[in-house]
């Protein structure tokens, strides 16, 4: 493979990788795929082990401050760990929901299903309205915060791959 074209096609999926992760989608997996792939065509010369190891332990941690933030600002603002539960649910269900809406449906979909998945939640189990409101709250902040954390670790991902590839 041609060393222009190989390091263009990954900055290529680099960066729909990068306009994934707000979307919900798995931009910081297409990421790693697209950094082992082409370790893979250049022989690991340029992209190899460590660099594989540096991409595969990001997407890991942007992964659990995914999570993290999502559950964790939940309970901050007041909700229970049942809270925090259907801040996760509420998230993955309202982006299945939003999918048929273009670019920009699932977002919405996982932000406000995040925020109904802790408010029915927490009202399910303490019957408080304002700490429902609140904990729903926490759990719309810990949505945005997440895809900007995780947009943040994929950007460094890409940068790792790339300098990695131009340097071989």
């Amino acid at each position: 493979m041609n060393h222009s074209v190989g390091v263009l096609l990954l900055g290529l999926c680099c960066c729909l990788g990068l306009a994934l992760v707000p979307l919900g989608l798995p931009g910081l997996w297409l990421i790693v795929v697209a950094a082992v792939g082409y370790g893979w065509a250049t022989g690991f010369h340029s992209i190899g082990l460590v660099t594989i190891a540096v991409v595969l332990g990001l997407a890991l941690l942007g992964e659990l401050f995914e999570f993290w933030l999502g559950y964790g600002l939940t309970r901050r603002y007041g909700g229970s760990k049942r809270a925090g539960w259907g801040s996760l649910l509420g998230g993955l269900a309202g982006a299945v929901v939003g999918v048929p809406v273009p670019l920009i449906g699932s977002v919405i979909g996982a932000i406000l299903g995040s925020f109904a998945g802790a408010l029915v939640f927490e009202y399910a189990g303490s019957g408080e309205a304002g700490t429902a409101v609140r904990a729903g709250w926490g759990a719309l902040v810990g949505r945005v915060a997440a895809a900007a954390a995780k947009t943040a670790v994929g950007i460094v991902m890409a940068v790792v791959a790339l300098v990695a590839a131009l340097r071989g």
